[in-house]
This record gives structure tokens, sequence and C-alpha cells, in this order.
């Protein structure tokens, strides 16, 4: 299913729609923290390489990476 428009609509132009969306998401279930999770955080970032920091150009990044909850 798709839900791109057929027609162009104002400045939109389906034919430049090129995302390729893709999430990984790592977390102990009790709260515990581990240097695992970021190993396992870091697999799945190499694991989605076909997608991953990659933008259209192959000179651009798209900004993945892995976000952490640091304690203050």
């Amino acid at each position: 299913m798709s839900f791109r428009p057929k027609l162009k609509v104002g400045l939109y132009d389906a034919q430049f729609e090129h995302d390729s969306c893709g999430v990984g998401f790592v977390a102990d279930i009790k709260g515990i923290e581990s240097r695992q999770i970021v190993r396992d955080a870091l697999t799945i970032l190499c694991n989605m390489d076909h997608r991953g920091a990659r933008g259209s150009e192959p000179n651009t990044g798209d900004g993945a990476g892995i976000i952490t909850g640091i304690p203050h």
C-alpha cells in the first residue's frame, strides 16, 4: 500500500521521494545498564548499513546513530 500522492501537489513531487526508513531498538527490560546493550546497538547500526548513515548522495549522511540515556 502506498500513501504517496499520484499527482504533483504544490511543491511536492513524488518522483523526488527516496527515503529509507529503519529503526532498531535495544533495551534491558529490567533497566539494568550494560555495555552489551551498546554493543547490540552498534551491531544493529552496522546491519542497517544499506540505509544507515547514508544520504541520497554518496558523500552525505542521514543522521543515523545511537541515542543513549546518560545518567546525571
